[in-house]
C-alpha cells in the first residue's frame, strides 16, 4: 500500500503515520520527492485496508500496489529516482558511460585504460577484481591485488569505480574500494548476497539474470531496497535465448517496459548482449535512443591480449567514437552525455 501525503506534510503527521502503519506489524518506507512524502506500507495490507487513512487532513490518496515489488514500481516513486554514485548522477538527464576491461589483469594495463577512458569522456570506471567464470580454469580474477589497482586507477584518474561482488565474504574488501558494486548475472537470485547489499548504503548496479524475466529482476531489486537501499541501478545485458549468431539476446524492449513499471534507473550492457565488439556500438546507441540512463562497455587496449571476453571488447579509438556518436543521439533524446 502506497500512502501519499499532501504538500508540505510537517514531520510529526509522517510520524503519525509511520506509528500507525507499525502498530500492525507492517514497515513503513518513506521516499521524500521534491513536493510529496509517500510512505510504503510492506506487510500484510489487510490490517489497514479497515482504517480510513484518507480520513487524515495531510493524506492525499491511498493507493493499494498490486505488483509483487513494491518499493521498486514506479508507484513508490512516481518521478523517478537519481542515484548518486560519487558525484555522478545515475538517471537523470546525463546519459552516463560506464567503461574498461572486463577483467583488472594488471596494474599499468588497467592504469592505461583508465587513462585513455578519463580522456574520452567516460564517466565510471569498470572492471572485475573477482570474475565469476563459466569454466573453473579460466581467469579468475587478481581479487585483492585488483582493487587496490583500482582504487590506485580512481586515484590518478578522479573515475568512480564500479567492480562485481561475488560472496558475502568479499564484501568489506570490495566496498573499501568501490564506489558502485556490481551484482552479477549470475547471482541475481543469489538473495544472501541481495540482503547484504541491501543493509549497507552504498549503490549497487543489480545486472539481469541469463535466463530471468523482467519481473524477477524487479523482485531481485525488491529483495535490496526492503533493507533500506534505494540507491539501486538494473542493468539489461541480454537474455539467453534460441538464437546463437550473439552471445545473447538483447533485449532492448525491457529498457522502456522497466521504465513504466519501476522508478529504478536502467542501464544497458551491449559488450555482454551481444558478445561482438562491432555490435557493441550499434547496441550502444540503440539502447539511448530506446531511454536507456547509461550504457556499460568493455574497452581494452590490445583485445587480443584479453584475458576475459577479449571479443567483445572496444579498442579505445573505437570507445572514443562512440562517445561522440552517443552524445548526438543523446541530444537527439533530449538528454546530454
Amino acid at each position: 500500500m502506497i500512502i501519499v501525503l499532501k504538500p508540505h506534510a510537517t514531520e510529526a503527521e509522517i510520524a503519525q503515520i509511520i506509528k500507525m502503519i507499525e502498530s500492525f506489524g507492517l514497515a513503513a518506507h518513506i521516499s521524500k520527492g521534491t513536493e510529496r512524502t509517500i510512505i510504503g506500507a510492506i506487510g500484510d495490507e489487510r490490517a489497514l485496508q479497515e482504517r480510513p487513512l484518507e480520513a487524515f487532513p495531510f493524506v492525499e490518496n491511498v493507493l493499494p500496489v498490486l505488483k509483487p515489488y513494491k518499493l521498486a514500481s514506479r508507484e513508490f516513486r512516481p518521478e523517478g529516482s537519481v542515484v548518486n554514485v560519487d558525484g555522478v548522477l545515475v538517471g537523470g538527464r546525463r546519459v552516463v558511460v560506464m567503461a574498461g576491461p572486463c577483467a583488472v589483469e594488471g596494474r599499468e594495463i588497467l592504469l592505461e585504460t583508465a587513462r585513455l577512458i578519463k580522456d574520452a569522456g567516460g564517466h565510471i570506471l569498470r572492471g572485475g577484481a573477482y570474475k565469476p567464470r563459466t569454466s573453473p580454469y579460466s581467469f579468475q580474477g587478481l581479487g585483492e591485488e585488483g582493487l587496490k589497482y583500482l582504487a590506485e586507477a580512481r586515484q590518478d584518474t578522479g573515475l568512480p569505480i564500479v567492480t562485481e561482488l561475488m560472496d558475502t565474504r568479499e564484501a568489506s574488501v570490495v566496498y573499501e574500494c568501490a564506489d558502485l558494486i556490481q551484482i552479477g548475472a549470475r547471482n541475481m537470485q543469489n538473495f544472501k548476497l541481495l540482503k547484504e547489499v541491501g543493509c549497507r548504503r552504498k549503490p549497487v548496479l543489480l545486472k539481469r539474470g541469463m535466463s530471468s524475466t523482467v519481473k524477477e529482476l524487479l523482485l531481485a531489486a525488491e529483495y535490496i531496497t526492503s533493507e533500506g537501499n534505494y540507491d539501486v541501478i538494473l542493468c539489461e545485458r541480454g537474455i539467453r535465448t534460441f538464437e546463437d549468431a550473439t552471445r545473447n539476446t538483447l533485449d532492448l524492449s525491457a529498457v522502456p517496459l522497466i521504465k513504466r513499471l519501476s522508478h529504478l534507473p536502467v542501464v544497458v550492457d551491449p559488450s555482454h548482449g551481444t558478445g561482438k565488439w562491432d555490435l557493441v556500438s550499434p547496441m550502444a546507441l540503440a539502447a539511448v535512443a530506446a531511454g536507456a540512463d547509461g550504457i556499460m562497455v568493455e574497452v581494452h587496449p590490445r583485445p587480443e591480449e584479453a584475458l576475459s571476453d577479449g571479443p567483445q571488447a572496444l579498442l579505445p579509438s573505437t570507445f572514443a567514437k562512440l562517445m561522440d556518436d552517443l552524445s548526438r543521439v543523446a541530444q537527439a533524446v533530449g538528454r546530454t552525455l
